[in-house]
């Protein structure tokens, strides 16, 4: 089950808020929505769910015209929170649940699962509005869940939460996608989108930059660095053939151990040429003596998404892969 936009498109008058938006939301898998405050998501969503009609372009889910039956088994939910504030949690889940068409009591059980797996089930009685912000905000993402959706749209579900709350809603979120609804959720945490997501759809002034598995974004944006740690004196290193930079980091040693060597490098040439190079250098480092780890040095999300939309570089963020 795939969820795809085809050249989406949505004016506010004289503003054009969304340009031509295309990507897909695979099933089973988490999908990423970034991009900055007034960058089109919420639009894109509400254009997704039929809350808005797009000024052109169409929604499917494979490959078929979404029409508002479909829609109508979606889970949503909004960035701004929009529960009945003086009803029960408990009461309020089951009532949305009946309203997608479920009965009382599987409406019932499926609110008492939730409730649960969400460490809600000692506010099952409480208003709305007696909730703390992160609860409200569990109880939100309940609410989108409870009637087993077909595709799940959230808009900043973890805005709020503590730690511990974005785990619980992350392990509810991942039980969700693996039975294989397509899930597209925007968020502001970068860090959170990168621990969760397989996925990522980044946009900016309305348009589609990139879309794409987080994977293969990270290997287009990773720099020409590799980290090398050994127990031994790597001095030599910086005239290696094909290694144009080195960065000693800091390292310990154990006492009357070899000092250990931790070294970023960067390598010149095209990516044949860099792999031949770091191949023979990983070669002789092992006939020196041993070798700890040896790895790519891999780009985070939140420098990927900076290159994307600003066109800037940084090697200060990078961190390590190693193997």
């Amino acid at each position: 089950m795939t969820l795809t936009t085809h050249h989406l498109s949505r004016r506010f008058g004289d503003r054009l808020a969304v340009d031509n938006a295309s990507f897909s939301v695979e099933r089973g898998r988490l999908t990423g929505f970034v991009g900055a405050n007034g960058a089109g998501k919420t639009t894109v969503m509400r254009m997704i769910l039929g809350v808005l009609a797009p000024s052109a372009g169409t929604v499917t889910l494979d490959g078929v015209e979404l029409d508002q039956a479909t829609r109508r088994s979606f889970g949503y939910m909004p960035e701004e929170r929009g529960l009945y504030p003086k009803m029960a949690l408990r009461d309020q889940m089951i009532y949305f649940a009946q309203l997608h068409g479920l009965s009382k009591m599987r409406a019932a059980a499926n609110s008492d699962e939730l409730l649960e797996r969400l460490n809600l089930t000692d506010r099952a009685k409480d208003p709305i509005e007696n909730l703390s912000l992160g609860n409200q905000q569990r109880a939100q993402v309940a609410v989108s869940l409870v009637h087993s959706p077909t595709a799940l749209i959230l808009d900043e579900p973890f805005s709020g939460l503590d730690p511990m709350a974005v785990d619980v809603i992350l392990s509810v979120l991942t039980e969700n996608a693996r039975r294989g609804i397509p899930l597209l959720l925007s968020s502001h945490q970068l860090d959170v989108v990168e621990r969760l997501c397989d996925d990522l759809v980044i946009i900016s002034e309305g348009r589609i930059l990139a879309a794409g598995s987080i994977e293969d974004l990270r290997r287009e944006h990773t720099r020409d660095r590799f980290r090398l740690v050994a127990p031994q004196d790597l001095g030599w290193v910086a005239a290696f053939p094909g290694v144009a930079a080195v960065e000693a980091q800091e390292a310990t040693s154990e006492w009357g151990q070899p000092p250990v060597s931790d070294l970023v490098l960067t390598v010149e040439g095209a990516a044949d040429a860099q792999q031949s190079a770091m191949r023979a250098l990983v070669a002789e480092v092992t006939a020196r003596g041993p070798l700890t780890s040896f790895g790519a040095v891999t780009t985070p999300l939140s420098v990927i998404f900076r290159d994307v939309v600003e066109g800037t570089t940084s090697d200060e963020d990078s961190q390590e892969a190693t193997s």
